[in-house]
């Protein structure tokens, strides 16, 4: 259990260590710096990842020394802790973009207390956006958030998420298929974070995927969604957690439409 002053304090500490990061991935956005990859050629990783990372931990650890870290660079947790305190670290959320110069990407804080989400923050300094999510609600900029009213699919845009590898393509092809055959568009963006930010504050409808994605890729923007009054569930259509295999995000209105999508990626 968590009282609201420690829900407040991790609040607090979630968007500095979220600053901090953003201000060091800043600094080398766009200045031609070298990348490696990881587990595939468009899965790329920067000197400025590892750094980020370091000084959001570095915020963290001043407050919360014993708290578990997840993080996606070096040697982190990759699994969320089912009890206590946890914060993951997602330090440039689309450094596929990042290292293109395109300004859609994120540095990324959440904190989860027994697995589930308690605050977080998604800063994008290249947009000049930061959403924020305490125990009252969702914000970009301290403005708040709603996600869409859009009730109609087909005036509704909906992106196929996360990333499927090159033997899975099948899949994502059949992803894009449910989505256009349906829905008014589809948008990629290249961060998941962002895309999952943009149901939030209504500038997408939805979200679907299948495959098993990261904490640091999905805790945040789905207390996000959750916070401006969206939906987050699995395949199935239960409740989505940081362990669930596949993800579907609505704006609440059309979920329904999103769960039929979802569940013909798998053929």
């Amino acid at each position: 259990m968590i009282d609201d002053a420690d829900r407040d304090d991790r609040a607090t500490i979630a968007e500095r260590a979220a600053h901090a990061g953003a201000r060091v991935a800043h600094e080398h956005f766009r200045t031609g710096i070298s990348t490696e990859t990881k587990s595939g050629k468009t899965d790329v990783v920067t000197a400025a990842d590892r750094t980020a990372q370091r000084e959001a931990i570095d915020v963290i650890r001043t407050e919360f020394p014993d708290d578990a870290i997840v993080g996606e660079e070096d040697d982190e947790l990759k699994a969320v802790p089912e009890s206590g305190a946890a914060w993951i670290i997602d330090p440039i959320d689309g450094t596929s973009n990042f290292v293109r110069d395109n300004r859609v990407w994120a540095s990324v804080v959440a904190v989860v207390v027994d697995g589930e989400p308690v605050a977080s923050t998604t800063a994008m300094p290249a947009l000049e956006d930061v959403y924020t999510v305490d125990a009252e609600g969702a914000y970009r900029n301290g403005e708040p958030l709603a996600t869409s009213d859009v009730d109609d699919p087909e005036a509704a845009i909906v992106s196929p998420a996360m990333w499927w590898e090159m033997d899975r393509r099948d899949e994502y092809a059949r992803a894009c298929e449910a989505i256009v055959t349906r829905f008014g568009d589809a948008r990629r963006i290249g961060s998941a974070q962002a895309l999952l930010a943009s149901i939030a504050d209504g500038g997408l409808e939805g979200a679907i995927t299948n495959v098993e994605t990261n904490p640091w890729d999905t805790v945040a923007g789905v207390n996000l969604i959750r916070q401006a009054g969206g939906r987050v569930t699995d395949l199935d259509g239960n409740r989505w957690r940081h362990d669930s295999v596949g993800l579907v995000a609505s704006n609440g209105e059309l979920h329904g439409e999103l769960l039929e999508a979802a569940n013909e990626i798998e053929g």
